[in-house]
């Protein structure tokens, strides 16, 4: 059982975990041992609320795909056992990093002493850049 909040949990039943074999360099076990996890989750047949449902659709992820499955691959560890809490820890942080809201943006404008000092820079400089030209007698 996956904890992703106070009142939002997923069931071992929802999340498919396979252990695969890693890629990469590896020494003498690499085409021995599966040590890397395949995590699959298929979001509009989860027990997610309808809300975080939405918003992980929503997401602009490749890990997504058209069917709505997420699938993590976990293979940074070792072993299989760190890969597999790896692979959990990354849906839960998706799921939550997709349900948080950000804040509304409000327009805000430049306060008068701010523009008053742009404007007083401007100034200066191109007094400055004239009297870098040619001096005409």
């Amino acid at each position: 059982m996956l904890e992703i909040s106070n009142t939002v949990s997923l069931g071992e039943w929802e999340i498919e975990l396979s252990a695969i074999r890693a890629q990469g360099a590896g020494g003498q076990n690499v085409n021995k041992v599966s040590s890397a996890v395949h995590l699959r989750f298929d979001i509009p047949h989860s027990s997610l609320p309808a809300f975080y449902k939405e918003r992980l659709l929503k997401l602009n992820d490749q890990r997504i795909s058209k069917d709505g499955v997420l699938i993590i691959k976990a293979q940074s560890h070792r072993t299989q056992e760190r890969n597999k809490e790896d692979a959990l820890q990354r849906l839960k942080e998706l799921i939550l990093s997709a349900v948080v809201v950000q804040k509304k943006r409000r327009p805000t404008k430049a306060t008068y002493g701010s523009q008053r000092r742009r404007m007083d820079k401007k100034t200066q400089r191109g007094q400055t850049k004239q009297l870098r030209g040619k001096i005409s007698y």
